[in-house]
Formats: structure tokens, sequence, C-alpha cells
């Protein structure tokens, strides 16, 4: 056997294996068997939350352009402009929850002077999302972020 300080550290991937005791208390029965948990599972067990973020631009009429930073949801999603500042965020599922859905989002670098104008959003069905910023190409490197709750 290994001493502890023999092995390599490093940064763990989000699929790699961290071994566990699963905790089982039901009934008489009481057993706590001994099994591989993904770094991301144990993550998200202590978050509460699983999560979409991304970079958004818009320019001229064109949908919004996400540089995805994180998705962990396990749904994947395409933008829409559907009018004048009004876009669109569709899962591929039933991904937001009613109540169990949060969005933070904003316009970010402005670079023409077209005033204030806040980033706000609904949530249109389970499957869709919908966000307003108060006309077209206002988002430059815009924040977006769902966190949807288990």
């Amino acid at each position: 056997m290994a001493r502890i300080i023999a092995y390599q550290s490093t940064t763990p991937a989000t699929d790699d294996l961290l071994l566990g005791t699963q905790k089982t208390t039901s009934g008489t029965n009481k057993t706590n068997p001994t099994k591989n948990f993904t770094v991301d599972s144990v993550v998200q067990a202590g978050l509460g939350y699983t999560v979409y973020t991304a970079l958004l631009t818009q320019t001229g009429t064109g949908a919004p352009v996400a540089t995805i930073l994180k998705n962990n949801t396990g749904y994947t999603y395409t933008w829409a402009r559907t009018a004048n500042g009004v876009y669109t965020i569709t899962a591929s599922g039933n991904a937001f929850t009613n109540n169990k859905t949060l969005v933070f989002n904003n316009n970010g670098l402005s670079t023409t002077g077209f005033g204030f104008a806040p980033a706000i959003w609904t949530r249109t069905s389970d499957t869709v999302i919908t966000t307003e910023n108060g006309g077209d190409g206002r988002l430059t490197n815009g924040s977006f972020e769902i966190r949807i709750y288990s």
C-alpha cells in the first residue's frame, strides 16, 4: 500500500470519481455501502442547483450569440430574437421548474450611449425563458445565468 503523500496532487475534473459511503437508513436494515461518486455530483448536492452560464452578445436583428461558460443542467439551449430587444432561450426539455428557477442577467459592456435599460426576465413556460433589455444591439458580453434548484 502506498503512502498518501506519494500520490500526485492535481485539480479534479467533474467526471473524476471519489470514494465515499452512501448513508442508507430506511427500515430496520441499516447499511452504508461504499460507492463511487463523481466530483460534479458532490458539488451539485452541496449547491442544490444546476447552472447554465453564458456571455451574450447580440447585434442587428439576430438572435443573441452565447459563449457558454458552464452548463451542467443536462439540457441544450437555443436562443432566438422575438422582437426588438426581446429574446428567448428554449430548453431541450422541461428544465425551468416553477418556483425553482432563477435568472441573473445584465447587458454587459456599454459601448454606445443608449442609456440605462435594465435586463429583465420572465419564466414563460417549463421550456422557455424570455428576456428583455430595451432594444437590439445592447448586449455585449452580457452575463446570463440560469440556476435550477432541486
